[in-house]
């Protein structure tokens, strides 16, 4: 009996701790600040083109009557109009590739500070394209824009996956597809006519961008870096102790401490790796390959295609044209709530069933969906279960394949990994976004309806690669995710130990002697800063 009070008072003891930690005012304050100027406007900038997409083209047009003393044709408009959109996902290839050199000598925390003047640069250079009669400003813009959404895409999750604790790192992790999906109903919003959804004031959608950046330019200097970083890159015992003390809550951060140095053991030092270096390692090799996998599963599953159809599958619901845009904010509302639904249940439900279950609800509606349009001109209900349909696979989308990519990626890897795994990442998911753009044309105009269908089996792919191998990372260190997948990598620990980076090393035990020496100066003991 008093043993089972003891387990009680330990069992309250731990909730009282989690409790104190989702309440961090600086783990909450850094997640949203981070994200409201990242990924916000990443999912910002996918939808902010829509609805001045007319009248950009006829500045587009009057441009090039001006220049040349006659219209631009049609072929050569199109051209314009799809580098226009495009080139986004080009600008985001770059800011990928140019990420890892940029947190290994910045930080986490800096990086996405510096980000800003990628930000604020691209929404000059399209703000202002109008008013200097120069549509190569608002293509460059776009492209400047494209390396900011890159740098974020992977300095973002890998800033929140170091600050997180553990019990809470999957649901910290979804704010990066949460700011995703707020960003892309934001852009609808704001593209509505009675907004700036007018001939004269569409500049201003592309001005707006100043604003999450310079929000974040102000909060974000007073948080901590990710104390990950300063404890095994910069060997600052003391900064990261009380990073650590801000973003838990409580002043006795021996544990996360330790936590951290164990981890650094197992490495046996902290030099970070190069790509080619991680893709050589066999102890990641199954970890890079699902990386692989469910990034280019996020980009190719079909959900630019849901975009494309959307206007047209509304107007053949009877839904009037100048009613449209209100009614396709249904669809960035749905994508918002389901991301939320997501990280509000993926510490209790994991990541394994959020994402496969994800790909195989998107797998029947997709089904359903090539049935409904295929012979929705002989039934007139049918048009009203295409709808639906689009709904659900944009929800099905959101609850795991939308955000939890992201977050593997982060838990994936030890920290001389990770920006090297996060530039493979951003390289898979931008080269993805690029093909889709570049191939979606003429896979619609050869199978039309049954276009979805091939998604279809890209998402079955994907969801049977995931059973088989993916493991659950759930509450698990970055360690004990490592032991997971030593097994179907073919290495015992001890080989993970001996075989990890060669080169320079700085050892755990001298880390761990001057973290000791901290105590002893009476360091770890203070109140929170």
């Amino acid at each position: 009996m008093e043993n089972k009070q003891q387990s009680n008072g330990v069992m309250k003891g731990n909730n009282a701790v989690k409790k104190k930690v989702n309440l961090s005012v600086s783990l909450i304050v850094a997640s949203l600040t981070g994200a409201f100027g990242s990924s916000f406007l990443y999912g910002y900038n996918l939808s902010v083109v829509n609805a001045p997409a007319g009248y950009i083209k006829k500045f587009y047009n009057e441009t090039w009557e001006r220049r040349y003393g006659f219209s631009v044709d049609e072929g050569t408009l199109t051209l314009l109009w799809s580098i226009t959109v495009s080139i986004f996902a080009i600008g985001g290839l770059v800011g990928a590739i140019i990420v890892t050199p940029i947190v290994k000598f910045f930080g986490r925390k800096c990086t996405l500070l510096l980000n800003n003047v990628f930000a604020v640069a691209a929404a000059l250079l399209m703000s202002l394209s109008l008013l200097a009669g120069s549509f190569e400003m608002l293509i460059l813009g776009r492209v400047v824009m494209g390396v900011d959404a890159g740098i974020s895409l992977s300095a973002l999750p890998m800033y929140l996956s170091e600050i997180s604790p553990k019990e809470i790192r999957g649901s910290l992790g979804q704010v990066t597809a949460i700011f995703i999906c707020i960003g892309v109903l934001t852009g609808q919003v704001l593209g509505l006519p009675e907004i700036f959804g007018q001939e004269s004031r569409w500049p201003f959608l592309f001005g707006a961008i100043i604003v999450p950046s310079l929000i974040q330019a102000v909060i974000l200097p007073f948080l901590p870096e990710s104390p990950r970083y300063l404890l095994l890159e910069k060997h600052n015992t003391s900064k990261a102790e009380k990073a650590f003390q801000r973003f838990l809550g409580k002043d006795d951060v021996s544990h996360e401490i330790e936590e951290v140095l164990a981890e650094s053991r197992v490495q046996r030092n902290t030099k970070m790796v190069s790509v080619l270096e991680l893709l050589r390692t066999r102890a990641v090799r199954w970890q890079i390959v699902t990386v692989v996998v469910t990034m280019g599963c996020y980009q190719l599953c079909g959900l630019n295609a849901i975009w494309y159809y959307t206007n047209n599958i509304f107007s053949e619901s009877g839904i009037k044209h100048e009613t449209i845009p209100y009614v396709t904010l249904s669809t960035g509302a749905v994508e918002t709530l389901a991301a939320v639904f997501s990280g509000l249940v993926i510490e209790r439900l994991g990541r394994r069933p959020l994402l496969i279950g994800g790909f195989g609800l998107m797998i029947v509606f997709f089904a359903v969906l090539t049935v409904s349009l295929t012979l929705q001109n002989t039934v007139h209900w049918l048009p009203y279960l295409s709808i639906f349909c689009i709904l659900a696979i944009i929800a099905s989308f959101c609850i795991g394949p939308g955000g939890i990519p992201f977050v593997l990626t982060g838990e994936f890897f030890q920290q001389s990994q990770r920006p090297a795994a996060f530039m493979i990442a951003g390289t898979v998911n931008w080269l993805s976004n690029f093909a889709v753009g570049l191939l979606f044309p003429f896979i619609q105009a050869g199978l039309q309806t049954y276009c979805f269908l091939v998604f279809a089996g890209i998402c079955f792919a994907g969801a049977t690669y995931l059973f088989f191998v993916l493991p659950e990372t759930k509450n698990k260190t970055f360690h004990e995710i490592s032991q997971a997948f030593a097994k179907r990598n073919k290495v015992t620990l001890e080989m993970q130990e001996m075989k990890h980076y060669p080169g320079e090393r700085k050892s755990s035990e001298e880390q761990e002697s001057n973290f000791t020496s901290s105590v002893d100066n009476g360091e770890t003991k203070k109140g929170i800063v």
